[in-house]
């Protein structure tokens, strides 16, 4: 008799096996998207003030997510957690114009690694919120992407004191806000959690935007006041998306990534020159991303190896 020939068949993976590697692309997507989005902004020039940027990225978000929705923007109204949904978009709207206040007061370089300590504050509110502790190797990836960031941006003790002030209270409540975040995610849609921050947040901008508006000049201008609102759309939803595969400390430490596309766009689009710090902050905050994947992912292969 003809013995049937035997076959190794390969494990599946779960659904849940996938998570590991999930919740960082969508993450390192959102950084691109945001990167998009400093471009742009950095394209338009210092003659669009903070409450034209913001009335733009908002309004114009605001009114294409309404517009997408067609005859089911009613839905994007309803959710179980108002309170909760306003509190989120409030703390979004003091991060981001306290990170502004600190740009006028403190060399840009300098607030841009004061925010982006705020996975250090996410990490904390982590705690607080859903209880979640950090290894030793989880602290350390933390450490270095922090020190990328500095790196990459040449930290530099100048400026007023209100400018460092509101650089750790813009990355406080950036913080507070992926946590509250990952909260809304569990009962919540992506695009719901951004629809809200979009409509409040044109609220807040548009007294200030009002009193001296400044309008696009031409097609292109406007052009890149959509492509604020566009890119900002799709970053802040892969990020919302994100947040229901990852811990808010470790989607925050995949966002800081952002720095590393915006200086490579800087690079390609207004030929800037590559320095030292670029490769080495650039490493650092890659290295730390790829390592707290990998930590991640560790226990899930072994588990996959003993099932062999």
């Amino acid at each position: 008799m003809l013995k049937a020939k035997r076959t190794t068949r390969l494990p599946r993976l779960s659904r849940a096996g996938f998570r590991w590697i999930t919740g960082p692309l969508l993450m390192l997507s959102a950084a691109v998207g945001f990167a998009v989005l400093d471009s742009l902004v950095k394209l338009l020039g210092p003659a669009y003030r903070v409450w034209d940027i913001a009335f733009y990225r908002w309004g114009i978000g605001f009114t294409l997510l309404l517009i997408f929705s067609g005859r089911h923007a009613a839905g994007l109204f309803k959710t179980p957690n108002l309170k909760l949904m306003i509190i989120r978009s409030f703390t979004g709207c003091i991060a981001f114009l306290s990170l502004i206040i600190a740009i006028r007061n403190i060399p840009l370089s300098t607030a841009m690694v004061l925010f982006f300590s705020f996975p250090a504050f996410a990490a904390i509110f982590s705690y607080l919120i859903f209880g979640d502790r950090m290894s030793r190797g989880e602290i350390f990836c933390v450490v270095m992407a922090l020190s990328g960031t500095a790196v990459l941006l040449e930290f530099r003790l100048e400026g007023n004191l209100i400018g460092y002030v509101m650089g750790l209270i813009s990355a406080l409540f950036a913080g507070l806000t992926v946590n509250l975040i990952k909260k809304l995610r569990e009962n919540n849609g992506p695009v719901v959690i951004y629809f809200y921050f979009c409509m409040l947040g044109a609220m807040v901008a548009l007294p200030g935007y009002i009193a001296d508006p400044t309008i696009p000049a031409d097609g292109l201008e406007w052009l890149m006041a959509a492509g604020i609102a566009i890119s900002s759309i799709l970053a802040q939803i892969l990020m919302n998306i994100g947040f229901k595969y990852c811990k808010s400390w470790e989607g925050g430490l995949f966002l800081t990534a952002e720095m590393v596309f915006t200086a490579f766009l800087g690079i390609v689009i207004l030929q800037e020159l590559i320095s030292w710090r670029f490769w080495t902050g650039g490493s650092l905050i890659l290295i730390s991303a790829v390592t707290i994947n990998l930590l991640k992912a560790a226990p899930r292969i072994g588990l996959q190896r003993a099932r062999l």
